[in-house]
């Protein structure tokens, strides 16, 4: 085998929350091989295409998104020989993240594309590896809420502490104290910065609004 022999793709882990839940854009292949099955969107690097651009291009096609807005980056490779039955194929894996995707849409060689709980999918059987790639790339999610500002990826970009604190029980699965996650997160060096906007539309008193900080790692970090 030679190098021409290997094939390179680009496979997508996006995540979302939606109605309560940590979700994932899976799409269902209409053809060979595993047609009929549930997979990640992803697609073959093109000639003239770096793995940014690769993953840029089709992170559009399944979600028509600006990628600009998108939390992107590159997560694992993966190439073990017959994960792909068609060719030995390397496969570059990326994790986006962004709040209130739009409804996707089939590519041409999809049946159809859907918002799917990552909790339900333990149990579901997906094509090629992409269990395998699904389950690492949330991992990583949740460890990276530990220790950089992940969760705001998640929140539009005006958020109060509740709705931030709210990405960490939804990615982590588990109810957190809110006036200890208070203190953690306002605490946390330039994680996050108050504006001089409220949040007049509920009962009580007003929350205030934040916005992302500048800071690129959360010291000190909110453990789970």
């Amino acid at each position: 085998m030679t190098a021409s022999d290997v094939h390179v793709s680009v496979d997508i882990v996006v995540l979302t929350l939606r109605d309560s839940a940590l979700r994932a854009l899976l799409i269902r292949r209409s053809e060979e091989p595993y047609r009929g099955y549930l997979a990640l969107p992803g697609g073959s690097v093109g000639a003239d295409e770096d793995l940014d651009q690769a993953a840029g291009r089709v992170l559009r096609e399944e979600t028509a998104v600006d990628i600009d807005l998108v939390h992107l980056e590159q997560v694992a490779t993966y190439g073990a020989p017959g994960r792909d039955p068609r060719a030995r194929t390397l496969s570059v894996t990326y994790l986006a993240v962004l709040p209130d995707l739009p409804e996707p849409r089939a590519g041409s060689t999809q049946a159809s594309a859907e918002w799917l709980a990552v909790e339900d999918l333990d149990s579901a059987e997906l094509a090629f590896d992409h269990h395998t790639i699904l389950d690492e790339a949330v991992e990583r999610a949740r460890s990276k809420l530990e220790y950089s500002p992940l969760a705001a990826a998640f929140c539009s970009r005006y958020f109060t502490i509740a709705e931030l604190r709210r990405v960490y029980e939804i990615v982590w699965g588990r109810r957190l104290d809110p006036a200890n996650f208070h203190r953690k997160v306002t605490g946390a060096d330039g994680f996050i910065r108050a504006t001089d906007r409220t949040n007049s539309g509920g009962p009580g008193r007003p929350a205030k609004i934040f916005e992302l900080g500048d800071a690129k790692v959360v010291h000190p970090p909110i453990l789970r």
